[in-house]
């Protein structure tokens, strides 16, 4: 069991998790989660025994020195986090950590029973796959809920998909089989620029928490490393004609697809968010 430690009680407490791994596409959902933590200053109040679920030839240990100059050893492992957002009405449970190499099960359960003990209300995981789109669009973001209630009043999708999954996949069905309310957010990477960080898929993925929580999140560098890691990439793609070539077709095949995207109801929830950010930042 997670011990934790440093508790109080927490207001309407919603979870926010992600992990490294398989469904972490270029670091782009706990990149999320990393910034969330950093704005947000969250408070560390367990961790789950790195022994139980983590082979540490796969997942190895690292050596570093920490800020006293002293030597230190640290484990992979999953943290929770709490955080009170100064322009919202309610708690926030982070949790980030990396996709456990056995018993996932327990590993789910475990994290769960934490979460519940600090009274969370509702689990909202984040993830990134690798995808045919091009890095000069808007990232794509899906959401899936897994309550009819919840894909209804969030305008989300019940999730379709069949084959494997990872940890995120795990989780949510735990969730399911407590009865917890539970939403999963995925950001599409352009699959030719998959090595990490992906500051754009990150950036993408914390506006729709912000859209979620109805609250302004500070962005920090993440929209100017965004346009950064783009030009970045245009360059790239200007040296190779063939992958010049190839943006250029998946911008086509997408401009078509997407068009319901540039409606008036995307746009005026674009300037929507960017009021609010406008007005917490006065």
């Amino acid at each position: 069991m997670i011990e934790l430690q440093g508790v109080r009680d927490l207001v309407d407490p919603v979870v926010i998790a992600a992990f490294e791994g398989w469904n972490d596409a270029a670091d782009a959902a706990s990149g999320a989660v990393d910034h969330l933590m950093r704005v947000w200053h969250a408070q560390v109040v367990g961790a789950v025994d790195p022994e139980d679920f983590y082979d540490f030839q796969v997942n190895r240990p690292t050596v570093g020195t920490d800020d006293r100059g002293h030597r230190r050893l640290t484990w992979p492992s999953t943290q929770i986090a709490i955080a009170s957002p100064p322009d919202l009405d309610r708690d926030i449970i982070l949790i980030r950590g990396i996709e456990p190499n056995m018993r996932w099960r327990q590993f789910s359960a475990e994290l769960l029973a934490a979460c519940e003990e600090l009274g969370a209300e509702m689990v909202v995981t984040l993830g990134a796959l690798l995808a045919d789109t091009p890095h000069t669009r808007p990232i794509p973001v899906t959401g899936t809920a897994t309550e009819p209630e919840l894909v209804d009043r969030l305008d989300l999708e019940q999730s379709t998909y069949e084959g494997p999954t990872g940890i995120v996949g795990v989780f949510q069905d735990a969730c399911v089989q407590l009865d917890m309310p539970s939403v999963s957010y995925w950001a599409a990477v352009p699959h030719y620029v998959a090595q990490p960080p992906c500051p754009k898929a990150t950036l993408a993925l914390v506006s729709q928490v912000e859209e979620l929580l109805q609250a302004s999140i500070p962005l920090g560098d993440l929209p100017e490393d965004a346009r950064a890691w783009e030009r970045g990439v245009d360059e790239l793609a200007e040296e190779d004609e063939d992958v010049a070539d190839y943006v250029r077709a998946l911008e086509e095949t997408r401009d078509t697809t997407d068009l319901p995207e540039a409606s008036g109801e995307a746009i005026a929830r674009e300037f929507e968010r960017y009021l609010k950010r406008r007005q917490s930042d006065d």
